[in-house]
């Protein structure tokens, strides 16, 4: 591409061979490879990896210190001859980078690996430290990657970027999530006198309802990036399929606005259940790292966002106007969670800022355009220099 720095050149290179190489949770390990070789090909100052497989480097030092985490797994591709292009060729066509990954979110971690060196060769990271993380399971158990990496280290950074799509604009915030296990309790019985139990199934029957409605409630009176309340998943156990089922299981994914509070959601529950023999609870998940290292996920975290008069907005805003040579005329509110539920919650400030279109995340045909990456690119390399 002409006009291009060879960083951002070889920034696009490197997000198509990241691409190439199939990273699923737990099975990063390949990836972490070829970033951990990468950063040190590109002169970083110190690279580490952890216990849980993460991998970040550093460049510069000094008392100012910026983040930029992406993370290198993608969720699984199930309809490979559906795709225009195989999912994992790299291919670039069109000006775009198709695969899966590309999007979500390796683009990312090219880009910000790059930009650090970018900076570096430029003299602009004096009196700072700048570090760049390529982390895992995010897919299954976000912000646990980078709340171990903090804590197994000890760094605490003065501001993260989390490098997720954002189609190029700079995102303030996203909503929070919730997902939670409901649980009915029957009684069971021979499916040929199903009087003598008492069926879970039936129990759990109402409470969908309930759950449906309050979604509705939630969405007509909600503005924009608004609460939602899903029904992902539902199971049942019996003895036989003659059996009256002694229990049934929903998994709930509830979404939360700015504002709203654990306690509310917390009420909710109760209400769902109300008068029925049933129970709730966080939806924990287990998972391991591809390490072997057991990773406990409790998948609750607030909505937040950040002020645009904030520092760390203000020098965004700055490094936008740098790259693209005009101010940003919009800005990005996530639907979605991401790795930034981490350093939210140690209070240390937070925006977000990737290439690609994360409605094309997770889809058949996933694919970003090469130009974003290289925009990306630039946009990380001023934020470092003016933060």
């Amino acid at each position: 591409m002409k006009g291009l720095t060879p960083y951002q050149q070889d920034s696009i290179a490197f997000a198509q061979a990241l691409v190439r190489i199939k990273s699923y949770p737990g099975q990063e390990g390949q990836a972490i490879q070829i970033c951990e070789d990468k950063m040190k090909e590109l002169g970083f100052d110190a690279v580490h990896r952890d216990t849980m497989g993460n991998v970040y480097g550093k460049m510069g030092s000094g008392s100012r210190s910026i983040w930029f985490d992406s993370h290198v797994d993608t969720v699984e591709v199930n309809d490979e001859a559906a795709w225009l292009y195989p999912p994992f060729d790299g291919v670039i066509a069109n000006g775009r980078l198709h695969g899966r990954g590309s999007v979500d979110m390796k683009s990312s971690v090219a880009a910000s690996m790059h930009a650090a060196a970018w900076a570096k060769q430029n003299g602009w990271l004096e009196g700072k430290a700048v570090y760049v993380s390529c982390t895992v399971l995010e897919e299954d158990c976000d912000g646990e990657n980078l709340k171990h990496l903090f804590r197994e280290t000890g760094l605490r950074p003065d501001a993260v970027v989390i490098c997720e799509p954002s189609n190029g604009r700079i995102a303030l915030g996203h909503k929070g999530k919730a997902q939670v296990l409901i649980t009915t309790h029957g009684i069971s019985a021979h499916g040929a006198t199903p009087q003598k139990g008492k069926n879970a199934i039936y129990e759990m029957a109402e409470i969908i309802q309930r759950a449906e409605r309050l979604n509705e409630r939630l969405m007509k009176a909600a503005q924009q990036s608004g609460p939602t309340l899903v029904l992902s998943q539902i199971t049942s156990v019996s003895a036989s399929l003659n059996a009256v089922p002694s229990e049934c299981a929903v998994y709930l994914d509830r979404r939360m606005a700015v504002g709203e509070t654990r306690a509310q959601i917390e009420r909710e529950m109760d209400d769902l259940i109300d008068g029925k023999e049933a129970t709730w609870k966080l939806g924990t998940l287990i998972r391991h790292s591809y390490t072997g290292r057991r990773i406990q996920y409790d998948p609750f975290h607030l909505a937040w966002k950040i002020d645009l008069q904030h520092p760390l907005a203000n020098a965004a805003r700055f490094a936008y106007q740098e790259s693209f040579r005009h101010s940003p005329d919009r800005f990005e509110f996530w639907d979605f969670s991401t790795n930034a539920v981490a350093p939210v919650a140690l209070g240390i400030p937070t925006i977000g800022f990737g290439p690609g279109d994360h409605t094309l995340a997770h889809m058949v045909n996933e694919s970003v355009e090469t130009g974003q990456i290289a925009e990306a690119c630039s946009f990380y390399a001023h934020l470092m220099r003016v933060f």
